[in-house]
């Protein structure tokens, strides 16, 4: 286990009083706009050592009583068939996903509503997907002029054309698949429709990043715009709050230059604003739960030469653009961030160096540095996967955890009969391997148990891993970075 940053425990605590305390403050109904994940949360997790990816979840639960869930998909995504980048799933795919996580949960989840919905053939289709599977639908219509245009947007034929969507808890919980859902237009739709009927509603934010309470150039915030350097998003001072408070808090562009829009909205809604400012908005406590700034500045900077390396690769890959390297390179030089913070880094090009062919290096917990080479039957990651294991676990480094008469076979059957012109095993084919050897040699046994330990663990490789590898490694826990570098010059990649 490494130092801890953040306690957790705290943090549910105290987010969840938060939360309650501005129910109270609208007079018992509160529209919460989820920004960020719900769950899974791994980039917190990183950041903020001590953070549970799962926090957030483990939070609402505090109010399960209280909670309602209400799931935005933007129509035009369904008819586009967007998938979420990290899980490989439609958007329609992932509204179910997310409503049998809440359920799993004990979460209320009371309805989906598609919003822009402009009679896509699609979203018809999911409309009529969600009433056989007895979710209740909700539409939501593109709407002129939004949201500046606010005397249009706060009125019968702007927001007044939306379905009213009929909820019963006090918090109600909106959250989408991915960006651009309309999670905040829902909200401001559901206010409109509540006060038309004379009902007392309020609207609040939930973003973890950027921290308000924390400085603007402080390494956990300079991780968050690492982490959206593809989407123009930029950390800065709220004007707004500054001058209301004589406070200086930090927010992000997009909600600084829409807020005289909302505050605009809000009065022709209600009568008044409820905020001086967009950071007033929000209602995240995670920079209170910071116990050792040291820690987390030090994760921070470890997550943002993570988000160069990535960049670099999908640069490469023409999935990224040069400008989100070239923001990284301006962000690793404000947080004075070089590749000699990662030991791994120069010890997994020196291995590479050393034996002519990719390699990898891993920072073990204890600080330690171990290295994997590429082999006949063993690629790089699943060479460096079982030495890790091997030194977490004490074993010698010399002992073997898998036979040779178990390598060779498993290597011939995937040339020969599976057609794969590489024989070498990925490390999902190694931990197999590992586990059918366990039955007989007990120092496999040992091993395989070792795995937990390298949760945190940080892994850099001299070439682009296979997806295989990349994405075991990181079900592992393990923090994963490679060179911008592929190991074959061949045109095609798989």
């Amino acid at each position: 286990m490494g130092a801890v940053g953040f306690d957790n425990s705290m943090y549910i605590s105290t987010q969840s009083d938060q939360i309650k305390k501005r129910i109270g403050q609208f007079g018992g109904k509160l529209y919460l706009e989820f920004g960020g994940k719900l769950f899974d949360d791994y980039h917190a997790a990183r950041v903020l050592p001590g953070f549970e990816p799962d926090s957030k979840i483990r939070m609402l639960q505090q109010l399960r009583e209280d909670v309602e869930v209400v799931v935005a998909i933007n129509a035009a995504d369904i008819e586009k068939n967007k998938v979420r980048g990290d899980l490989g799933i439609a958007y329609e795919d992932d509204v179910l996903r997310l409503i049998d996580v809440f359920r799993e949960m004990d979460l209320y989840v009371g309805s989906v509503v598609l919003t822009r919905y402009n009679g896509q053939t699609a979203a018809d289709a999911f409309l009529k997907r969600l009433k056989a599977l007895g979710i209740r639908c909700w539409r939501h219509y593109p709407i002129a002029g939004y949201p500046s245009d606010v005397p249009h947007v706060v009125s019968d034929e702007g927001l007044g054309k939306n379905d009213y969507i009929e909820t019963s808890r006090s918090l109600v919980v909106v959250t989408a698949p991915g960006p651009g859902s309309g999670k905040m237009a829902t909200c401001l739709s559901q206010l409109y429709h509540e006060y038309k009927r004379g009902m007392v509603a309020g609207y609040a934010k939930f973003e973890t990043f950027p921290i308000w309470n924390l400085p603007l150039r402080h390494p956990v915030n300079l991780a968050y715009e690492a982490a959206t350097a593809d989407l123009d998003d930029v950390n800065m001072i709220d004007p707004y709050h500054l001058e209301a408070y004589g406070e200086t808090a930090v927010n992000y562009n997009r909600d600084v230059e829409t807020f005289p829009v909302l505050s605009a909205i809000f009065e022709k809604i209600q009568g008044s604003s409820p905020y001086r400012s967009p950071t007033d908005m929000g209602v995240n406590l995670v920079g209170n739960c910071i116990v050792d700034d040291g820690v987390c500045c030090a994760a921070s900077r470890q997550e943002i030469l993570r988000r160069y390396y990535a960049a670099c690769v999908e640069a490469l890959q023409g999935r990224g653009g040069e400008n989100a390297v070239r923001k990284l390179e301006l962000l690793m030089n404000q947080a004075g961030v070089t590749s000699d913070i990662c030991p791994a880094v120069s010890a997994a090009l020196l291995k590479a160096e050393a034996t002519g062919a990719p390699a990898g290096a891993m920072v073990l917990p204890d600080g330690r540095l171990v290295t994997g080479k590429t082999s006949e039957t063993l690629g790089a990651a699943s060479a460096l996967l079982l030495n890790a294991l091997k030194a977490v676990g004490g074993i010698d480094h010399h002992l073997e955890l898998i036979s040779i008469q178990v390598l060779e076979p498993v290597c011939r059957l995937k040339t020969r009969y599976l057609g794969h012109k590489n024989p070498r095993l990925h490390t999902d084919e190694v931990l197999l391997a590992l586990t059918i050897s366990a039955l007989t040699n007990p120092l496999a046994d040992l091993a395989q148990q070792q795995l937990p330990k390298l949760q945190g663990c940080d892994a850099h490789f001299s070439v682009i891993l296979s997806e295989e590898d990349e994405r075991l490694l990181k079900q592992l826990g393990i923090n994963v970075s490679c060179e911008a570098r592929y190991e074959t010059k061949k045109l095609y990649h798989k």
